[in-house]
């Protein structure tokens, strides 16, 4: 079947983004799925963030009967959403998920890093530096405790702003996918080279499943777009339609909700804390997509 994410099938990608505008939420609440105990879904549950999902490559679970600070909790049901292979890194907890929560001068450089402050974090989706064979395709974001004031989350499905991007014009998206429309430079630290340079493309189209991806950050240091002018332009026009979409949804998670999602780009408001409102939540980083069409046996896993 043709891809709508092909830019000679106009009639496909009519049809198909008809339906996506159509299906789109308007409302954050429409994302909220509430769940029993994360760590063992029904099947209705599991259909309901799946009805989630398709509609905004995104949902947002809610269990705040459940102790908000069990790390089991988006471990398992990541588990059962076929979220396996997480990835971990030097700064994440030894699970692999990370902690986030402002490190206060902390040991271990975590202080040096946005996400472990109390700042806010632009548009960006997650892994934006990863080489194409480590991309980061899955994500989860658990709260344990949100902060006394601030920290929302500014959400938009990636598809959307594809959407957005081709009705400005198809040849910003075609330079948006380029192999080197984007480049992230090497990250040095005191022993040399601690990230190598890595190019890539904003959007890509997996080549087996024929699903689309998001490689984006809209800070301005530390990356390097293509310097042609339509790749210049491409840039600006999607950085604006990020700053202004109107189907962006802003979620504030409590304690005991998360979002499951297919690395959609988002944004962290700054925020101030308390002893009693430390913010804290869980990430986790997958190399692995959404899925629900695992058997009961393989979702059971999630529970033991």
């Amino acid at each position: 079947m043709p891809s709508p994410f092909d830019l000679a099938n106009e009639s496909g990608y009519r049809a198909w983004r008809a339906a996506r505008l159509a299906a789109y939420p308007r409302s954050v609440d429409e994302l909220i799925v509430p769940l029993a105990d994360p760590r063992h879904l029904t099947p209705d549950e599991i259909d309901a963030l799946e009805t989630r999902c398709a509609r905004a490559n995104m949902a947002i679970y809610s269990a705040p009967h459940l102790p908000a600070a069990d790390k089991s909790i988006p471990k398992q049901l990541g588990q059962q959403l076929g979220l396996v292979r997480l990835e971990g890194n030097y700064l994440a907890d030894d699970d692999g998920l990370s902690s986030i929560t402002p490190a206060d001068g902390e040991g271990g450089g975590r202080g040096e890093f946005i996400p472990y402050t109390r700042k806010p974090i632009n548009w960006h989706t997650d892994g934006y530096y990863n080489a194409p064979d480590r991309r980061i395709l899955g994500m989860t974001l658990h709260c344990a405790q949100d902060a006394e004031e601030g920290g929302e989350n500014a959400l938009l499905d990636h598809e959307i702003a594809y959407i957005q991007l081709r009705d400005a014009s198809p040849d910003y998206v075609a330079a948006l996918m380029q192999p080197d429309a984007m480049t992230i430079p090497a990250r040095m630290d005191e022993d040399n080279i601690a990230r190598a340079e890595q190019s890539g493309p904003v959007f890509a189209v997996d080549p087996e499943q024929g699903f689309l991806t998001m490689r984006y950050t809209a800070r301005t240091r530390s990356i390097v777009w293509k310097g042609d002018a339509v790749t210049q332009a491409a840039a600006r026009t999607l950085a604006d339609i990020l700053a202004g979409s109107e189907y962006t949804l802003t979620a504030r998670l409590r304690p005991g909700m998360g979002l499951v999602c297919n690395n959609v780009p988002h944004t962290r408001n700054g925020f101030s804390d308390s002893p009693q409102h430390r913010r804290l939540l869980y990430r986790g980083r997958y190399y692995d997509r959404l899925r629900f069409d695992l058997n009961p046996p393989a979702r059971s896993l999630g529970g033991r």
